[in-house]
């Protein structure tokens, strides 16, 4: 492939050699790193209307590079009008160059351009290293078009990574570009 992402170069030219170097880590197999990025989208109310909710697939796929897929409820819930088989939500698992791309894209386009934007948080790991972040719109992205979108929901990013290590796995993410907040 003759299109090389630059994050992927950035992480094996730089993010690799400054993780062995910091931790001391003898095995290059054994250096953090990104696995996947999966994206999820709630349209809980809009599974009534299929226009809408196809208006938010194609928004997804846009912004992904990747059709999401259509996940159903699996039980019935009277107070909220749901019942079994309804779409509740959308998601999509990044891998790969795409995954990179995404990344690349959010961490230098999408977070800087949010309104009063000071850093992601970071208290939004879990116990095994992975990060997860959500947006309130999905149209901060670039490639939204306002006029054809339809209203603006929000997403969840989470980014799974092979490390058990909460630190480790923070430094990863802030070398490769994550702008985390000052503490």
């Amino acid at each position: 492939m003759a299109n090389k992402n630059r994050l992927v170069e950035k992480y094996k030219n730089e993010v690799t050699p400054e993780l062995i170097k910091e931790y001391s880590i003898k095995n290059p197999h054994a250096v953090p790193m990104v696995g996947k990025v999966v994206v999820n989208m709630g349209v809980g109310d809009m599974s009534k209307n299929k226009e809408q909710r196809d208006s938010l697939v194609r928004d997804l796929a846009t912004i992904t590079g990747q059709k999401p897929s259509v996940r159903a409820a699996k039980i019935s819930v009277a107070s909220f009008s749901l019942r079994k088989g309804m779409p509740v939500g959308l998601t999509i698992t990044l891998r790969g160059d795409r995954m990179y791309s995404f990344l690349d894209k959010l961490f230098s386009i999408v977070l800087p351009r949010l309104r009063d934007f000071r850093g992601v948080k970071t208290s939004s790991f879990d116990k095994k290293g992975n990060y997860t972040l959500a947006l309130t719109e999905h149209t901060v992205f670039p490639e939204i078009d306002l006029s054809k979108s339809a209203s603006p929901r929000g997403l969840e990013i989470s980014i799974v990574t092979n490390s058990d290590d909460v630190e480790k796995s923070k430094r990863m993410l802030e070398l490769m570009g994550m702008p985390f907040e000052k503490e």
